[in-house]
């Protein structure tokens, strides 16, 4: 049945929905299944999407229809789609009459993914009007809280050198501590990588109490701050928060210095929430395991990692996983810096619409995946800054001196670029940078072709 009188008006302005702050807009990448015509389509999406079904039903009436999706516009060549929804569609809170993600992702991604008349249906954007932006929790803490924390200026306080300990698992609780102190000697952040919870071989209640000791001692030794993300991520928001709260028990008066990460994916919306209301004063580590299987470039549905990005400020993620735009282990290409513009900016392009946050707080963009010294600084000029924090793994335990060693190299290799320096001559005044040649030769030879005549090495 073709609803496109119905749900779609392609005579519809987007600076007019826009400036009417009365819609939600939502671009989607779309081809119709052999057979469908794309307009059809494309006003088959908005019914499901909406207040339609795929026959004329009698309970219809005028009200009904004014709270229509509708599609405004289609580019048939490009392959894309806009719809505009009435924000009286989506649901509200009976407590407090705040909205929610998950409300918006049934409807923008619900039904119409499953559509028989649709071959590719991908959300590659979408725009919040401010009457509906200030109902969103938005964070509660940031990087400028942990740069407090590690006595730094709020404002530009610089990169977090950050890890993930390692192996991800299979470490007991001695060794998982020891694995800590050993990396915040010279280092910031360690986060759980997200499998990493209460396995019966290193339970929460018997590692927690070691880290927090090995964070004290490389306290006291350095004379420096420490931060630890702690995973809380389970099924049951109750189980959440038990190991939410017996974690802050553990830590007593350094309480302030954990973060908890949640897979915000795996776990939905609900448990990114949970943690966001239950516990504000913490740091709210968003983990986006899993997210691939929807926002990867050879997904046909679902929706972009720059999608995932943008929801995860308006649930209120202290920070979020975004990649490595291409200097790293996992899909991404240096355009991606505009995934961190977005979360980080008071305003900023998407890749279909401008969105003004209005002053909601900043979301700080985490950098994961394949990241060593020898790879940070073309990152850092890719993206125009170093006000990130990035975990890494191998790049710090795989130095070839230490973990601490390799904590102090990510440092370094952001001061270099900070400075304006050429890495090579920085690594000669710099131990530690120039060890990161060492310890990653085939990161070293492609980047940096030559270096062992320049800095000296002979192996």
């Amino acid at each position: 049945m073709d609803q496109s009188n119905r749900y779609a008006n392609l005579s519809l302005k987007e600076e007019d929905l826009i400036k009417g702050d009365k819609h939600v807009l939502v671009a989607y990448h779309m081809q119709p299944a052999e057979g469908y015509g794309y307009l059809e389509t494309a006003a088959h999406i908005a019914a499901e999407s909406s207040t339609g079904t795929n026959v004329e039903v009698c309970t219809t009436d005028e009200f009904t229809k004014g709270v229509d999706a509708l599609v405004y516009f289609i580019d048939e060549a490009k392959g894309v789609m806009k719809v505009a929804y009435p924000i009286d569609l989506f649901d509200r809170n009976i407590t407090d009459g705040r909205t929610m993600l998950v409300s918006f992702l049934t409807l923008a991604i619900g039904n119409n993914q499953g559509q028989g008349d649709v071959k590719c249906l991908k959300m590659h954007d979408f725009y919040v009007p401010w009457s509906m932006l200030r109902l969103f929790d938005g964070p509660s803490m940031n990087i400028a809280d942990m740069w407090d924390i590690l006595g730094r200026s709020r404002v530009d306080g610089g990169y977090i050198a950050g890890t993930i300990i390692k192996p991800k698992l299979g470490l007991r609780p001695e060794p998982f501590a020891k694995a800590a102190y050993q990396f915040w000697l010279g280092g910031d952040f360690i986060k759980n990588d997200e499998p990493q919870g209460n396995q019966v071989f290193c339970p929460t209640k018997k590692v927690i109490p070691l880290v927090y000791d090995a964070m004290k001692r490389a306290m006291d030794e350095t004379g420096q701050a420490k931060l630890f993300s702690a995973n809380i991520t389970a099924d049951d928001h109750y189980e959440m928060l038990a190991r939410a709260d017996y974690i802050l028990e553990a830590f007593g008066p350094d309480a302030n210095k954990v973060a908890f990460l949640v897979d915000g994916y795996v776990g939905g919306p609900g448990m990114i929430t949970t943690a966001r209301r239950q516990y504000p004063n913490q740091f709210l580590h968003y983990h986006r395991a899993g997210h691939g299987a929807v926002t990867s470039p050879s997904a046909l549905r679902g929706y972009t990692a720059f999608v995932l990005s943008k929801m995860s400020r308006l649930q209120g993620a202290s920070g979020i996983h975004v990649g490595t735009m291409g200097y790293g282990k996992m899909e991404g290409a240096a355009d991606d810096k505009n995934i961190a513009y977005m979360i980080e900016r008071d305003s900023a392009d998407g890749p279909y619409y401008h969105q003004e946050w209005h002053g909601m707080k900043a979301t700080t963009p985490i950098i994961s995946g394949g990241m060593n010294a020898l790879r940070l600084p073309g990152f850092f000029e890719n993206l125009g800054h170093g006000n990130v924090i990035n975990t890494s793994g191998g790049g710090s335990y795989g130095h070839i001196d230490s973990p601490a060693a390799g904590a102090i190299s990510l440092r370094q290799s952001y001061e270099c670029w900070k400075a304006g320096a050429d890495p090579i001559e920085f690594a000669k005044e710099h131990k530690e940078f120039a060890r990161a040649f060492e310890s990653f030769p085939g990161d070293a030879d492609k980047i940096f072709p030559g270096w062992r005549e320049k800095l000296g090495v002979h192996k």
